[in-house]
């Protein structure tokens, strides 16, 4: 990982969200999909403890080189000032942090599943994967059609893409997690990605199980320091021997993780938060 000053090429918005993107080779050159990056808020506000978001682009070649990008809504008082930021100001940024998603060698068909700004890290992921020779379907979801991250570009990224929204103002009405184990049979899915909030990755983790298809997930959650000192943000993963389960740091051995060594009756526990939005 690295500490940067990274000077911002943009800050714009897109329905719910803000995306970043900002100068920084030293990141963008080592990041993979599923990692983030921890962003220092100002001196002397009221945001005290860095933000950390997943990294939606990170480019190693063409114009756009040595660039990284991120998303986020507006939570709070620590991403109120991000987004207000403008272009050619700086950015204390380190990264890149985290375990990333795994590539298949031999599976060939992905479908990567998101909700919320949970589907910035897969557009990364599905970028990634076309250059592996792989196909990428996609399921997004939202609760509304403002809340629906970026569906131009994923129509671009996908082979296949269905948008569901909870309240049905665009794609179908429902839930990712309801239309998963129609489009796993219908696309020929080998391998599924998911980054969504615990419940769906919980309601997907099962659907999988049940098919005997591979997942992996990116968990979201509070965290503190970002880089393995706090503990705030430990996952209970069941050991590979069956004597147990670990409680694995997010920050460090994930935020991806195997979605069947998870031990879903224990995660997430009651825990302090990070210090807001």
């Amino acid at each position: 990982m690295r500490r940067v000053r990274a000077e911002i090429l943009s800050v714009r918005r897109h329905g719910a969200y803000h995306t970043v993107t900002v100068v920084a080779p030293e990141v963008a050159e080592r990041a993979r999909p599923g990692q983030f990056v921890a962003v220092a808020p100002p001196p002397g506000g009221a945001a005290l403890l860095r933000r950390h978001f997943f990294v939606h682009r990170a480019s190693r070649r063409g114009g756009w080189a040595g660039t990284l990008g991120f998303a986020f809504d507006v939570r709070g008082t620590g991403t109120a000032w991000l987004a207000e930021a403008r272009a050619h100001s700086t950015l204390d940024l380190i990264g890149p942090l985290g375990t990333g998603f795994a590539y298949p060698r031999r599976l060939s068909n992905c479908l990567l599943v998101g909700e919320g700004h949970g589907v910035a890290p897969l557009h990364f992921l599905a970028e990634e994967l076309r250059a592996r020779g792989k196909r990428v379907d996609m399921l997004v979801g939202a609760d509304g059609i403002e809340a629906v991250f970026e569906p131009i570009e994923g129509k671009r990224l996908a082979t296949n893409i269905a948008i569901l929204t909870e309240d049905g103002s665009m794609g179908e009405r429902g839930r990712v997690t309801d239309l998963l184990p129609e489009a796993i049979e219908r696309w020929g899915t080998e391998v599924v990605y998911v980054a969504a909030p615990e419940p769906t990755l919980r309601r997907a983790a099962e659907v999988c199980r049940e098919l005997r298809v591979p997942a992996q997930v990116a968990v979201e959650g509070p965290m503190a320091c970002g880089v393995g000192l706090c503990f705030t943000c430990v996952v209970p993963v069941l050991r590979r021997d069956g004597t147990g389960y670990d409680n694995l740091r997010a920050c460090v051995e994930g935020p991806v993780f195997n979605a069947r060594r998870i031990s879903w009756d224990l995660w997430p526990r009651p825990r302090a938060s990070a210090g807001g939005g």
